[in-house]
């Protein structure tokens, strides 16, 4: 006789469970990709700082002038943001595994 009992998997020494074979929540699917390119887009567009800010600008600008930021290094963490994001939507969306 088989128990009827859900197979429960924990995760982080107990701090996360779930039922074996349950599936991602739609909702997750959803918000993961929108997340990520949130992420990546706002690193994107304030990587040089707040430029454009009416009391800050000036300040950043002369930071900026006289500190260096590799543009390369910068498109090369937000190029991180979107590899991870993708892999985050894959596993979400691909079957669960035991």
């Amino acid at each position: 006789m088989e128990s009827k009992e859900p197979k429960i998997k924990d995760y982080a020494g107990g701090w996360i469970t779930e039922r074996e074979g349950t599936d991602v929540p739609g909702f997750l699917k959803f918000a993961f990709p929108v997340i990520a390119f949130g992420c990546a887009a706002y690193f994107l567009f304030y990587m040089n700082g707040e430029v454009d800010h009416a009391d800050r600008g000036n300040l950043v600008r002369a930071m900026n002038a006289a500190t260096y930021a590799s543009a390369g290094l910068m498109y090369a963490i937000a190029a991180m943001i979107v590899i991870f994001g993708v892999i985050v939507v894959a596993f979400a969306i691909a079957k669960p595994h035991e």
